[in-house]
């Protein structure tokens, strides 16, 4: 079957894209090159997916979710690593599983405080900094300012037959600006990604297949979603790495961050 082929970018056009379209895709060789990185660097991280401990907040019973989370405060050149702390979303932007103060396992530390991982976090503030001025070049916050960054692994797996990336459906995150990378994907089929305008009828559907694949999207404009995947062999599984980029405050800044019972 032939799977649609995202609509790539280079990448000096990633933020003159996003503007225009308020979706970006960038080829690993182009993704590496926006994040002044090397394709070997990004691919030495794939292992890091290899013990993600089990999600245990989903709603609807699922254990096909694995993943990790990490939060940043990242302003210009620094970037901050902050306490581990709750993920929160409200039930406006997540359906199945807003309102839940959902704690989860740690990014390891040797991956979460990496010298490349920490200029991947600044580099893409600096990009969506850009984005953000070019968007709206008549906000007063735009430029260098703060944004308040949430790094998820996720591991989709098919040992129950099915895996669902986002098991939510379509929606939004309730952030500024949302990065996909695809780490791999392994035995399966189906995980296409569906982006739609949030205010309109138009949208676009493709597959993202090579390792550190980027996709951007500018969560105000568009909604997103993955389809399920299901197994083609032994072993299958899609891995993903999910940023967040928030100007302001982390979503859950009003909200009490207590562990579930």
């Amino acid at each position: 079957m032939n799977l649609p082929e995202p609509p790539y970018s280079a990448a000096d056009q990633l933020v003159a894209t996003l503007v225009e379209h308020q979706v970006a895709v960038l080829e690993p060789v182009q993704t590496a090159k926006a994040l002044g990185l090397s394709l070997d660097e990004l691919l030495a991280w794939t292992p890091e997916w290899m013990h993600l401990p089990i999600d245990r907040h989903m709603k609807d019973g699922g254990r096909y979710r694995k993943r990790r989370h990490a939060s940043y405060v990242v302003s210009g050149d620094d970037v901050q690593h902050v306490a581990h702390r709750a993920h929160w979303q409200p039930l406006d932007y997540n359906a199945l599983h807003g309102g839940m103060t959902r704690w989860f396992d740690p990014i390891e530390p040797h991956l979460a405080e990496h010298p490349s991982w920490l200029h991947m976090l600044r580099q893409l503030g600096q990009l969506l900094s850009s984005a953000q001025a070019q968007s709206h070049p008549h906000t007063p916050e735009t430029g260098v300012q703060p944004w308040f960054v949430e790094a998820h692994q996720f591991r989709i797996d098919t040992e129950g037959g099915i895996g669902r990336p986002t098991p939510e459906g379509a929606h939004r995150d309730g952030v500024d600006y949302v990065v996909i990378f695809l780490v791999e994907r392994r035995n399966v089929m189906g995980g296409e990604s569906r982006v739609f305008e949030s205010y309109g009828c138009k949208g676009e559907r493709f597959t993202l297949m090579h390792p550190w694949t980027m996709l951007v999207l500018d969560d105000h404009q568009v909604i997103h979603e993955t389809t399920p995947i299901r197994p083609l062999g032994e072993g299958a599984f899609r891995d993903t790495l999910v940023l967040t980029y928030r100007r302001h405050s982390f979503q859950d800044a009003d909200q009490p961050l207590t562990q579930e019972a």
